[in-house]
């Protein structure tokens, strides 16, 4: 590439068009003026996306990412609007998400001298990051920026922060921009030994009671055809971590459901019934497993993952297969035999018909005349969306109704916070999902609570006129604080009631079309009506205040303790 004389701002726009980036999120200030002087330049191949809060910025790069596939990226400036950028760097790290994100910072000779809105957003985000760098020359920023979006990206993904010095930003240099293709010591994909690949298949030829459990490593490895063939060919029942949801199409009749929690019945406790336990790009926290020490103990456990230091960190394994699971699989496939495990498969039968009995059939059509519920409500939406919407949850209960009742037919649809558990994530992060796939109808499933986290997003909708469609379902509580409040704290409704205002109010204030239900009878053609709508949507359901999630296994209690009320 020829060398041009710019500026290190100049640079930075033109390293992110050599990465295919097209649209970013961020919010501007001093230490990242010059930058922003730059995009106003490159407007017409570069969109930017004003955000109200920092933090917006990286969920609504989160949402883009997980409904694409591509990197996020976000900018901010010095300071402030450097830290808040940290709770979203931090739900990307845990949930793997691929992610640029570019701040400001004060002068290089200013460093340390506790200048204006100078902190050290390198050491802050450290322990959140994949990979962090400081620029203090105009000159390191081609190569620095490179090497960002390849750790970004390669393997198994996560968040990369880079601090820009405001004289780099100023300086001139001979730019010239080569993408990143390797890093000395840095081997983002262990190589597959097919030793280990002949020795799991050899297990769950021989197994009985094989199950297979699945998470975000497959969608995030492209290996969702890859899962499907192996369920088909070996009949093994398959489950899956909230991250792992729509990997595999909800109905699917070798999917038999939610691992963790919130999970469904008959998956959690034949966890602990299983002969060989099959983990495909997933990570054993502490919401699937329950307790470690009585977690599968009688199972033989094959995880295959792309993350070394994921095997045997929490759980012991039979056999490790190491690399990236769409080739493992390939190489997993011919060595399988045809299977069907009926009686095996009826056991995950019969204890979904005791869960509908005893929790789902009330849940999606209740009868106990105290109000609308979230499964009915999720209900509905599948009902007007017929499980082709990208459905972007919040944290709470509303987002264990929405993964146990959302149906999907098409991978990358679930997208909410996992690991971390942010509320506040799901409306910024709705806005990255349109944005990233304009083509797919995008709800967004919000507590009252969340909702009011990042409430301020609904300006940067009205702004940009994206047609996301946003839900609330309002049960005037935290509500997954009061059900644990309930059952663990003798009803002691500590500081979890919420006094909210008007939200259709609020959300016709930013010019958004808005509705409120509070009968049943209106709930069908609320939905309706918004699902029809080419723009933006509000609706805010109003459902039962003390609705509790059921299944569920107490936090640190055995996954054969589940309870079903």
């Amino acid at each position: 590439m020829e060398k041009i004389k710019i500026s290190g701002a100049e640079a930075v726009i033109r390293c992110l068009l050599e990465e295919g980036v097209d649209l970013v999120y961020g919010y501007p200030g001093g230490a990242i003026m010059p930058v922003y002087d730059e995009l106003y330049k490159f407007k017409d191949q570069l969109h930017h996306v004003l955000v109200r809060h920092e933090q917006g910025a990286t969920h609504a790069a989160q949402g883009y990412a997980r409904a694409t596939g591509k990197v996020g990226v976000a900018i901010a400036t010095s300071g402030p609007g450097a830290t808040n950028l940290v709770t979203g760097i931090a739900d990307a790290q845990i949930d793997s998400t691929p992610m640029v994100c570019i701040t400001g910072q004060v002068g290089k000779h200013l460093l340390g001298s506790d200048a204006f809105q100078e902190t050290d957003i390198i050491g802050i985000s450290t322990p959140v990051t994949k990979w962090n760098y400081q620029v203090t020359e105009a000159s390191e920023i081609p190569e620095i920026i490179a090497r960002a979006f390849y750790i970004a990206r390669s393997g198994r993904p996560g968040p990369v922060l880079i601090d820009i010095t405001k004289n780099a930003q100023f300086d001139e240099f001979d730019f010239s921009y080569k993408k990143c293709t390797g890093i000395r010591s840095y081997t983002p994909v262990p190589k597959l030994k097919l030793d280990k690949v002949a020795e799991a298949a050899e297990l769950i030829n021989k197994a009985k009671k094989p199950f297979i459990v699945f998470g975000q490593g497959i969608i995030l490895g492209q290996a969702e055809e890859q899962l499907k063939a192996l369920i088909e060919k070996s009949g093994i029942p398959a489950g899956w971590t909230i991250l792992g949801l729509s990997a595999l199409p909800t109905d699917h009749p070798l999917n038999v459901g939610m691992l963790g929690m919130h999970g469904n019945y008959g998956p959690n406790l034949l966890t602990n019934e299983c002969d060989v336990l099959i983990a495909l790009g997933m990570r054993f926290d502490d919401r699937v497993t329950g307790n470690l020490a009585t977690y599968a103990k009688q199972a033989k456990v094959i995880h295959f993952d792309i993350d070394p230091a994921e095997i045997d960190k929490n759980v012991k394994t039979e056999v490790a297969v190491l690399g990236d699971v769409r080739e493992a699989l390939d190489a997993l496939l011919p060595l399988i035999e045809n299977n069907k495990h009926e009686a095996w498969h009826n056991i995950f039968r019969e204890k979904y018909q005791i869960e509908f009995d005893s929790v789902i059939k009330e849940e999606l059509n209740p009868t106990n005349n105290k109000g609308i519920s979230m499964g009915e409500a999720m209900e509905m939406i599948n009902k007007h969306s017929k499980g082709d919407a990208i459905i972007v949850s919040d944290v709470g209960q509303h987002q264990m109704f929405a993964c146990r009742y959302a149906k999907f037919n098409t991978t990358k649809s679930n997208v909410t916070s996992g690991g971390l558990g942010t509320m506040g994530f799901a409306l910024p992060a709705a806005i990255g999902a349109k944005m990233g796939r304009p083509d797919r109808e995008v709800v967004a499933i919000i507590g009252d609570g969340g909702f009011q986290m990042t409430i301020q997003e609904l300006g940067t909708i009205f702004q940009t006129r994206v047609p996301v469609k946003i839900v609330v379902l309002n049960n005037e509580f935290l509500g997954m604080v009061r059900q644990w409040q309930e059952l663990f704290f003798d009803n002691r409704y500590a500081s979890t009631e919420m006094i909210n205002p008007n939200f259709v109010a609020i959300a016709e204030g930013y010019y958004i079309k808005a509705k409120k239900v509070t009968k049943r009878e209106d709930l069908d053609a609320a939905v309706a009506e918004m699902m029809a709508s080419e723009d933006a949507y509000f609706l805010e359901v109003m459902v039962e205040k003390e609705n509790n999630v059921f299944p569920m296994i107490p936090t640190g209690a055995c996954v054969s303790d589940i309870r079903l009320s």
